[in-house]
């Protein structure tokens, strides 16, 4: 199965990653209300929403498809930053409203469809 366009390769992410160090921020869009979102109720039993003890450089900011947006996270402009969906899709449009919004370091990783790319950061 292709990435979805935008989805960073798994090599680009592993770059992605070690130049951030620990100035990595791992933006999940995924919703946990079934009924805005019932396609991201497969991935979250098994990819498990950013929590305390899970995923600790990550924040679940839910990517609104009504409104075209997501919260903007708290951290500086420059800051590397991976947004994810469950395969890339929405994933892609919180990367292209982020950088709209002046955040200069940030790259889709797509989701935990995206296998290889998700082994890069999926426990970031």
């Amino acid at each position: 199965m292709a990435r979805k366009e935008g989805v960073a390769s798994p090599d680009e992410i592993r770059d992605f990653v070690t130049k951030a160090e620990n100035k990595l921020l791992v933006v999940d869009v995924r919703n946990p209300d079934s009924e805005v979102e019932p396609g991201d109720q497969k991935s979250i039993p098994k990819f498990p929403l950013p929590a305390p003890g899970i995923r600790p450089m990550g924040v679940n900011l839910i990517y609104d498809r009504e409104s075209s947006s997501l919260p903007l996270p708290d951290v500086d402009k420059d800051t590397y930053i991976i947004t994810h969906c469950g395969g890339g899709g929405r994933g892609q449009l919180a990367k292209d409203f982020l950088m709209a919004k002046g955040f200069t370091n940030v790259i889709n990783g797509g989701g935990p469809k995206e296998t290889e790319c998700w082994n890069e950061f999926g426990d970031k």
